[in-house]
């Protein structure tokens, strides 16, 4: 799994991996029943506090998006949420991620916008650049 932590973005870092998670599952990288990282391990990947992975998880939780079964570990849920508050939502984190890696790349604005419309386009959105 790939997460990137810019520790420059004003940004929380904790907000930071619930985002990127948010987009990774939204877009099916991570498929449903997949495992993921203990939070201990994951907050040693990032060079993070553990506190601030679990919170991000619980916030993941709490939202639908990931399941803990104890022991057992954490896993991306059977059906994340399909709510239209909750698509917003993770229309929001994407765009937030994709935001920040974007300023993190230096790249200019309307750059990044040409190649968000792209994406569209590739995708067969007829409505891209309308």
């Amino acid at each position: 799994m790939i997460l990137r932590i810019d520790p420059s973005s004003a940004v929380p870092p904790y907000d930071q991996i619930r985002s990127q998670l948010v987009t990774i599952i939204a877009t099916g990288m991570l498929p449903a029943g997949q495992r993921l990282p203990t939070i201990r391990q994951l907050a040693a990947d990032l060079g993070l506090a553990g506190g601030t992975v679990a919170r991000a998880f619980r916030e993941l939780e709490l939202s639908g998006y990931i399941t803990t079964r104890g022991r057992h570990g954490t896993f991306i849920a059977e059906r994340p949420p399909a709510s239209a508050v909750d698509r917003e939502q993770a229309l929001v984190a994407a765009a937030s991620a994709f935001a920040v890696q974007a300023a993190a790349a230096g790249v200019d604005p309307r750059r990044v916008l040409e190649k968000a419309l792209d994406g569209l386009r590739s995708r067969g959105d007829a409505t891209a650049g309308a």
